[in-house]
């Protein structure tokens, strides 16, 4: 049948097990305690009318995209003899690890993550939050059997005597009464109240599943991160430290010529305003290395006093080059954000039949039965024993239309929940193609910044021997020098880029958190 424009299905077969049951109970003369327990048990699972009202949700189709940039990109740019300078080729369909980051070939950012992995607590945290989530979607569960409850009560009485009979057949005013009883209620789901209520409730525990996973996969992608800018800073505070003596000794040579009246005042001040600049950039370089290793050290569960020891450099990382790039219909099956969205929409849309059940009647089925006596030894005595049975039903008449506005407001959510989740596709797939945008560019970067940095090397080999021949001055020497360091500055700069955004493809295209049993929930890991 249809009601508010929403099909029911009904199971004609438990239905009719239902009525032949009651049929079967319909003489109450012989209905004992036991039997009204068997009634309610076997009442609880078989629904009284198998409808659930509210809109059925169906999983939002696929994109129909089959690229994430305007022109397929197959593969970057090569510079040899640098680190991180290898091509990188873009495996379009290939599928991507759980552990991708031992494709960088360093066994301390293995073991780093690998603990992370077991200490960080924000992760932690997100596995605690899905056993709630979990125990919350169980606890609505109980909702489909009747509630048993179980009560003995003992009191101490007195009667007044006189005009008024007393109420004990002994015609004692004052006596005791003890009185067990076993009390059953059970609220069919006759509109599938509590189906769309489960139903929200596994939705959301989906959802917080997928939080789980997002927080597995930053953790994994900024424990990588932090180490790629680890290994660069100090790389650019090595080549920092070493300019700042090419200017000390430039500033030296300068001062001592002008003593001499070889050159003049501005000469020796611009050459010490390059020195000062020069070490202006180290302190800055000095506190994001420490930063980094407080970072690092938090990601892995420790103190930032507790900081890992270990010494990273670029040169000991090596790039991946064979990346795998998920097809698009197949990135909404896999980055965490995404799923998420599909269970907060899946969790609304539930919440509408939620709202239109709440308006429709309800029902609910009671029984009681025990035993009253004056003495403890005669509770289970013949004679003692009572029951009852009844039904309830209540529909709300008027109530200022606030369950119209709350299913108005059900529906809402709903629009708003699916429009959040396009707009999460949207933002995932721009991701996806600023990362190999990114990573094209990177690769042109430290393209330049290598042919850069041998230019720089070459002059300075040309000023070592015209210094050594006689033809230039130490001053253009250290010149040369000054220029080199900081065309390695540049390249160290582009390369880490380039590791930062290799890390940053394997996030946008979720991880990998699917191989792994403990973040699925299933046995066997896609």
């Amino acid at each position: 049948m249809i009601v508010d424009g929403v099909e029911r299905n009904l199971s004609s077969d438990s239905n009719r097990a239902i009525c032949k049951l009651a049929k079967g109970f319909s003489s109450f003369g012989n209905f004992s305690a036991s039997r009204l327990v068997l009634f309610f048990a076997t009442l609880a699972w078989f629904p009284v009318a198998g409808c659930a009202v509210g809109p059925d949700f169906k999983k939002p189709a696929a994109p129909d995209v089959s690229e994430y940039t305007d022109r397929p990109l197959k593969s970057t740019v090569s510079t040899a003899n640098v680190a991180g300078g290898n091509a990188q080729n873009f495996a379009n369909g290939a599928d991507l690890s759980s552990d991708w980051w031992t494709l960088f070939h360093s066994r301390a950012l293995d073991d780093l993550i690998e603990e992370s992995l077991k200490n960080n607590h924000d992760l932690k945290a997100a596995r605690a939050a899905l056993t709630v989530a979990q125990e919350n979607t169980l606890a609505g569960k109980g909702a489909f059997y009747p509630k048993l409850t179980a009560g003995f009560s003992a009191s101490r009485n007195q009667n007044p005597e006189g005009s008024l009979a007393p109420v004990p057949a002994t015609n004692a005013s004052l006596y005791n009464l003890y009185t067990p009883q076993l009390s059953i209620s059970y609220m069919p789901d006759v509109f599938g109240l509590t189906r769309r209520t489960v139903e929200s409730l596994a939705a959301q525990e989906q959802g917080v599943r997928y939080q789980m996973a997002a927080a597995y996969t930053t953790l994994t992608t900024n424990v990588a991160v932090a180490v790629i800018q680890l290994a660069a800073t100090q790389a650019q505070i090595d080549a920092t430290r070493q300019l700042i003596d090419i200017n000390t000794d430039m500033v030296r040579i300068l001062r001592y010529q002008f003593s001499k009246g070889s050159v003049g005042r501005l000469d020796v001040v611009a050459q010490e305003t390059q020195m000062a600049q020069t070490a202006a950039t180290l302190p800055p370089l000095l506190k994001q290395l420490a930063q980094q290793r407080h970072l690092l050290a938090v990601l892995v569960g420790r103190y930032p006093n507790q900081a890992p020891t270990e010494a990273f450099a670029l040169s000991s990382l090596q790039l991946p080059q064979d990346l795998p790039v998920s097809l698009p219909s197949v990135l909404v099956a896999q980055r965490p954000d995404v799923l998420q969205a599909e269970s907060n929409m899946h969790s609304a849309s539930a919440n509408i039949g939620i709202a239109i059940a709440n308006r429709l009647p309800n029902i609910t089925l009671n029984a009681n039965a025990g035993s009253t006596a004056l003495a403890i030894g005669d509770v289970f005595g013949p004679g003692n024993g009572f029951w009852n049975i009844g039904a309830a039903f209540a529909a709300t008449i008027f109530d200022g239309n606030t369950l119209l506005h709350q299913e108005r407001g059900a529906r809402a959510g709903y629009i708003q929940a699916a429009e959040q989740d396009r707009g999460t596709v949207l933002t995932a797939f721009q991701n996806v193609a600023d990362t190999l945008t990114a990573l094209e560019q990177d690769a042109e970067s430290v393209k330049t910044a290598a042919a850069a940095a041998s230019a720089a090397k070459e002059a300075l080999t040309l000023s070592q021997r015209q210094v050594k021949d006689g033809y230039a001055t130490y001053l253009t020497l250290l010149s040369a020098e000054q220029a080199n360091q900081q065309a390695q500055i540049n390249l160290i700069q582009t390369q880490a880029t380039r590791y930062a955004d290799t890390v940053a493809l394997f996030q946008a295209l979720g991880g990998g958190w699917w191989h792994r049993t403990e973040l699925t929930g299933d046995k066997d890991a896609h």
